[in-house]
């Protein structure tokens, strides 16, 4: 594994992981979103590239984009006012969301009616969501080889919106970034990952769960990809404890490299476009801009403004970018 000096002093390669991490949400979102559809299923069963159509982001890509002009506008140093003058002025002004998650609307009407992190999150039906998750990895990039900086920042970050599984579950993620960054192994990733996980949570449950399934099929995606998602069900769509395990789960089964890694997690059920956001950062973050279909980055590199007007033609390359500058 690099240390984090290492990559500052290699700025073609920190330029690469940033882009490669931020590309990879995109694609990991749009193309989930595409492989959890009916008509895909109909037609081809397991969705592998983009169709001749236009592509779309969803909440996933354009929250992250929030998190990212988040950390850019205040230069690394995070505060919890800085995320909630952003949310006001990004989310919160907003009248409707057509993609937005319900944890991050819930999140902005209480920024309108007064309340502050953490009780702008903690007082959220829907404070267990992935819609954290989705959104941290910027946090990652920044804190390449920093994995507890990247924890500490992911938490200020998700307590405008979330509580509990909500907040850690941001944290693995960032983690999970920040050891990617620095081309650690899958085993150092996921362990990063598990250590900021409450042993009594049922993130940890299902996370320990779900990568036990891994290890006693010994890798074999066909003997456990239907128990996997059996153990890891939730009662609804978009449980951090059900997709956060079910993205390191897929990670764990497939990640010799970007695309093999990344259509697997893509096409795991349900919350199909964050597995696939989360799978696809982390595997962007760990094998760099380069190992990406070059046609899935020019695909997915503008957003669609779906959930959030702002991001809509945003260059996610640039933004890469000027993360990688953050690195130092």
């Amino acid at each position: 594994m690099l240390k984090r000096e290492d990559l500052i002093k290699n700025p073609a390669l920190k330029e690469s992981k940033a882009i490669g991490c931020l590309c990879g949400l995109a694609i990991g979102d749009s193309l989930g979103d595409a492989a959890r559809k009916q008509q895909n299923r109909e037609n081809y069963g397991i969705t592998t590239d983009f169709g001749s159509g236009a592509s779309w982001s969803t909440d996933d890509t354009e929250f992250a984009m929030l998190t990212a002009r988040i950390l850019l506008d205040c230069r690394g140093e995070l505060t919890s006012d800085a995320v909630v003058e952003a949310w006001l002025r990004d989310v919160a002004i907003q009248d409707e969301f057509k993609r937005g998650g319900a944890s991050e609307v819930t999140a902005a009407r209480n920024l309108l009616r007064g309340l502050r992190p953490p009780e702008s999150g903690r007082f959220n039906t829907f404070h267990m969501s992935d819609g954290t998750a989705m959104r941290i990895s910027p946090v990652g990039v920044i804190c390449a080889g920093d994995p507890e900086r990247a924890a500490r920042l992911a938490e200020i970050d998700a307590s405008v919106s979330h509580s509990e599984d909500g907040i850690w579950g941001a944290q693995a993620v960032a983690v999970a970034v920040a050891t990617a960054m620095v081309d650690g192994t899958m085993d150092e990733i996921i362990d990063a990952a598990i250590s900021v996980m409450p042993t009594d949570s049922w993130l940890y449950h299902n996370m320990t769960a779900g990568l036990a399934l891994v290890e006693k099929s010994q890798g074999s995606i066909l003997d456990c990809w239907m128990e996997l998602h059996d153990t890891l069900l939730a009662s609804a769509w978009a449980t951090t404890a059900e997709a956060i395990p079910a993205a390191f789960a897929c990670l764990k089964l497939c990640h010799k490299d970007f695309r093999s890694g990344l259509v697997l997690a893509a096409n795991f059920a349900r919350d199909a476009d964050t597995i696939g956001a989360v799978a696809g950062a982390i595997l962007g973050a760990k094998y760099g801009v380069e190992s990406i279909p070059s046609r899935w980055v020019e695909k997915t590199r503008y957003p669609s403004g779906t959930c959030l007007q702002f991001a809509k033609g945003l260059d996610i390359v640039e933004v890469g970018k000027q993360l990688a500058e953050l690195i130092k």
